[in-house]
């Protein structure tokens, strides 16, 4: 299904419509005051955007430095032109140690790669330990959130699945009784596998470093008591200098979650005393999003989700009708690089109102990308040829005085004496909204009457 299909799917649960939209808008009101707490706040964010386009200019030094600096800390470090190589390292490391077990935190590039399946037809037990990725695991069901995995869940939802998976009580929905099981379930998966995933929130060249910041220390949990770590990162993650994380981890969570800081912002720079240590480089069509001038900005990301819990059409829709492993308006620009074709669709799912642009902690130029999208896309021929002809249509109605007045007072007579000719199911404006009363005169009938008098 498209985004608008997947979309009127979901909507078709008021209810849990309604409170989706509600609870991402209440987070971001906790973002806004946040970050109105802090007078530097704008300054902050033209750092982290300078810092980031530098980074992004000078992409090959940086990665090399890190490269050279992680070898030298006594990491192995490996390269992958995609997510399928990206998942045939895994699965060699994974056989090289002989594990067949691995505990794996949140990380939205594994996502993109659809490591899990991979894994899981090689024979490899994959558990995700973030507890809203652990909810979407036994769900089978992909996250529809970056920061909530599983924030279009209704706590009864959730303890319906641990009922089933985790032998909870039945009809259970407390939040705390059901954190404490999945609590106890994780921790056993933590002392018994020998192998550890994590995903880079910021890889740092001058040290070789990187750091991945929870809010529940999962990753910490891994890493520290698995025999193998292994970071996945996309080349994009790269800063420059250690002094340059105060900016960004003061930024991110307050964008995320509101949070000054993330309860665990994990440094790792080396393995410890009997322990491997491996990062996966990955490029995975970022290197051609790079090459894009006009796209190249949204590379600055860092992951935070402002920009979807702000989007009026993110929060009414659902992160599953975007059909990606990264939803909302930054999945918007991120995956037509990655397939124009499958993902056509998702540049048109906006409202283009600038929202995300204004909330975004590194200043992406988020509506402005999707607005030229739309145009690369249709220029590709990826737009179906109704809506080609549409705006072609509209296109010469607008160039078109005295056509655009006369269309103007066609229509409103149309409405007025035939109403059921735009009030059917046939006008997707219908299916969720009354039709307005259509005016009496247009506005500059109205101002040239006014200009007489």
């Amino acid at each position: 299904m498209n985004h608008s299909q997947a979309a009127e799917e979901f909507t078709h649960d008021v209810e849990r419509t309604t409170w989706h939209d509600k609870t991402l808008w209440f987070v971001r009101e906790k973002r806004d005051k946040a970050v109105f707490q802090i007078p530097e706040w704008e300054a902050l964010r033209e750092a982290g955007s300078r810092i980031k386009a530098h980074a992004l200019s000078n992409l090959d030094e940086y990665l090399l430095e890190f490269e050279q600096n992680a070898i030298r800390n006594g990491v192995k470090v490996h390269w992958a032109a995609d997510g399928k190589e990206h998942n045939d390292i895994v699965l060699q490391i994974l056989q090289e140690t002989g594990a067949t077990q691995m505990v794996k935190s949140k990380s939205m590039l594994t996502e993109e790669c659809h490591l899990n399946d991979f894994l899981i037809e090689k024979g490899v037990d994959v558990v995700d330990t973030d507890l809203g990725e652990r909810v979407v695991q036994l769900a089978k069901e992909p996250p529809s959130h970056i920061v909530m995995p599983c924030i279009h869940k209704k706590k009864e939802e959730i303890g319906a699945l641990f009922h089933e998976h985790l032998g909870t009580e039945k009809g259970a929905s407390d939040p705390k009784y059901l954190a404490e099981a999945a609590r106890q379930h994780l921790r056993e998966k933590f002392m018994t596998r020998r192998a550890a995933l994590t995903g880079v929130n910021f890889a740092v060249a001058e040290t070789g470093g990187f750091v991945v910041c929870t809010n529940e220390g999962n990753a910490d949990m891994g890493a520290h008591l698995a025999d193998v770590h292994i970071a996945s990162m996309g080349i994009e993650k790269i800063i420059p200098k250690a002094r340059h994380l105060g900016v960004f981890l003061r930024l991110l969570a307050r964008s995320a979650t509101g949070q000054p800081i993330t309860t665990y912002s994990s440094h790792f720079h080396r393995p410890r005393p009997g322990q491997t240590m491996h990062i996966i480089i990955v490029d995975n069509g970022r290197t051609t999003q790079l090459g894009r001038p006009d796209f190249r900005n949204s590379l600055k990301c860092i992951r935070c989700g402002a920009c979807m819990n702000t989007c009026p059409v993110y929060r009414r829709s659902g992160g599953h009708s975007y059909h990606n492993a990264v939803a909302g308006p930054i999945g918007s620009i991120l995956a037509p690089n990655l397939d124009m074709r499958k993902n056509a669709d998702l540049p048109f799912a906006s409202t283009l109102c600038g929202s995300c642009s204004n909330v975004c902690p590194v200043k992406i130029d988020i509506h402005d990308q999707l607005y030229k999208w739309r145009q690369v896309l249709a220029a590709e021929g990826y737009v179906d040829n109704s809506k080609k002809q549409g705006m072609k249509l509209m296109a010469s109605v607008l160039a078109n005085p005295k056509l655009f007045r006369f269309s103007g007072k066609a229509g409103r007579t149309v409405m007025r004496l035939a109403p059921f000719s735009v009030s059917n199911p046939l006008n997707p404006w219908y299916k969720q909204r009354e039709m307005p009363e259509p005016p009496k005169e247009s506005f500059r009938e109205w101002y040239v009457k006014r200009g007489k008098s």
